[in-house]
C-alpha cells in the first residue's frame, strides 16, 4: 500500500503521542521533502522537531518534481507536494487535514483520510482507545466541528 502524507497527521499524532499507529496501520508512509522541512521548521513543536531530525524507517523522504497546475495553486506547498506525489505514484491513500486539501485531492480522484480516520481505524483494530486519544488531541491546536467528534465518540461509548 503506498501512503503520502502531509504536514498535519504527522505533527498532531506526535503531539498525541500515537505516531507508531502510522506504521501499525500502513508499514510505509512517504513524504515529500517539503514535509520534511516543515516539520523541522522553528515554528514547529519542539517534539515534532526533534522526531524528524532522526526520522523512523518506515518514513521514506522523496523528492518531487515542481509540478505547475493551477488547480493545486491555492494549497500551501506541503499539500501541493503530497497531492503530487500521491498522483505520482498513483498512491492508495493520502493523509491530508486540510478542509480544501482534502477537497482537492479527492476531487482528482485520491483516497483521503486525515488524523481522525487514522484514529477510527487504528481504534477498529484496537490499536488506540479513540476516547483517549480524541481527549488528547483536543488539548493541541486540532481543530474540527464539534459535531463531527460527537458522532465518532458515540460509536465508542458502547464498548468495553
Amino acid at each position: 500500500m503506498i501512503v503520502v502524507s502531509d504536514t498535519s497527521p504527522i505533527c498532531y499524532l506526535l503531539l498525541i503521542d500515537e505516531i507508531e499507529l502510522l506504521p501499525q496501520l500502513y508499514d510505509e508512509v512517504l513524504i515529500p521533502k517539503i514535509i520534511q522541512q516543515e516539520l523541522s521548521h522553528i515554528k514547529s513543536p519542539r517534539v515534532v522537531q526533534k522526531w524528524i531530525e532522526t526520522p523512523p524507517d518506515w518514513l521514506i523522504i522523496q523528492n518531487v518534481a515542481p509540478c505547475l497546475d493551477r488547480d493545486l495553486e491555492v494549497l500551501d506547498s506541503g499539500e501541493r507536494a503530497a497531492i503530487i506525489l500521491a498522483e505520482q505514484l498513483d498512491a492508495n491513500l493520502v493523509l491530508v487535514d486540510d478542509a480544501l486539501g482534502r477537497k482537492i485531492a479527492c476531487s482528482r480522484g485520491l483516497r483521503v483520510t486525515g488524523v481522525l480516520g487514522i484514529l477510527d481505524e487504528a481504534a477498529k483494530r484496537n490499536l488506540v482507545d479513540f476516547p483517549t486519544a480524541i481527549n488528547r488531541l483536543e488539548k493541541t491546536t486540532f481543530r474540527v466541528s464539534a459535531m463531527l467528534i460527537e458522532s465518532l465518540l458515540n460509536r465508542y461509548q458502547n464498548q468495553p
